[in-house]
């Protein structure tokens, strides 16, 4: 590495290699399921480190057995990242290699693997990636929604208001969103979706690369009637077309709706769409950005009138 006062610090990785005293930092990417991911490099790269730091032992070393490989394991996950990670860092401020895996894909995205990077590199310490599979990006290359910018937003906060906050920052972002959800989460994050956004083109992408892998593409409602319809099973990808873009904070875009009566909003989502009536009063109430109830009401009080 070359740096100096106001300089960017330079890591040449393969013409620096064997000439700091520490030893290296890899990230490596591992299958996120199918082991026929796994990467002749990344073999190569965790037979050779000294120690191989993983968020789950019993997980990683499974798949070092398959591989064949002899690795000294080290846990590295959230609850103890603070201590481990010093533990890690002092080992390769001593000059020896580690390796940093997570349970599957790319270490780094949705767990502590960001703070060993940031720490290493603030001691000096280069880091590598060595590049596998990743659930995000490959969810979105299938998914039919534009590839042209994107945003990875990962996990929802997990308390509902906050993750109403989420969404609502994201909403008029142009571009496509990606996101990771858990299966006991994932019909309650699409309901979410559906309310704050209403709907929009989607996709739902599970079980990547292992047997059961499955798509649902189509829109917001439409996946969510298929969770609600399958039960949900596995780790998800959620990939959502961006927002509108070029609206004014607080202001809406022009929108088909636009001079329709509320009993005409909810009517065109019956007829168009199929919707039951109750989903029709949700899809409206998301686009009006008004209280489902209160839409309800209106509908009612002008069919007594």
């Amino acid at each position: 590495m070359t740096d100096g006062p106001d300089e960017a610090r330079v890591q040449r990785s393969f013409r620096d290699e064997g000439r700091t005293p520490y030893g290296t930092l890899y990230i490596v990417g591992t299958p996120i399921g199918n082991l026929d991911d796994m990467t002749f490099r990344a073999i190569h790269i965790l037979k050779e480190a000294t120690w191989i730091a993983a968020e789950d032992t019993r997980q990683t070393r499974k798949l070092l057995t398959h591989f064949d490989i002899p690795g000294k394991l080290i846990s590295y996950h959230e609850h103890n990242k603070a201590k481990s990670g010093e533990a890690l860092l002092d080992k390769l401020l001593a000059g020896e290699t580690v390796a940093l895996v997570s349970d599957a894909g790319l270490p780094a995205i949705s767990d502590p693997g960001a703070d060993i990077v940031a720490a290493a590199l603030e001691r000096g310490v280069p880091v590598v990636p060595i590049p596998g599979p990743n659930a995000a990006l490959t969810a979105l290359i299938a998914s039919g929604l534009s590839t042209e910018t994107f945003t990875f937003v990962g996990f929802l906060p997990r308390e509902k208001k906050k993750a109403a906050e989420t969404l609502t920052k994201w909403k008029r972002h142009p571009a496509t969103l990606l996101f990771y959800e858990a299966p006991h989460r994932v019909e309650a994050t699409l309901k979410l979706m559906l309310d704050q956004w209403g709907d929009r083109r989607c996709a739902l992408a599970r079980e990547l690369t292992k047997r059961f892998e499955e798509f649902a593409r189509g829109t917001i409602s439409s996946c969510l009637r298929h969770v609600e319809a399958t039960g949900p099973m596995g780790e998800y990808c959620i990939v959502v077309e961006g927002g509108a873009d070029g609206a004014d904070e607080g202001e809406d875009a022009a929108h088909w709706w636009a001079g329709m009566t509320p009993a005409a909003h909810v009517a065109a989502y019956e007829t168009r769409e199929g919707l039951p009536h109750k989903e029709a009063i949700r899809k409206a109430a998301a686009d009006r950005n008004v209280p489902k109830r209160e839409l309800y009401n209106a509908i009612h009080q002008d069919r007594a009138e």
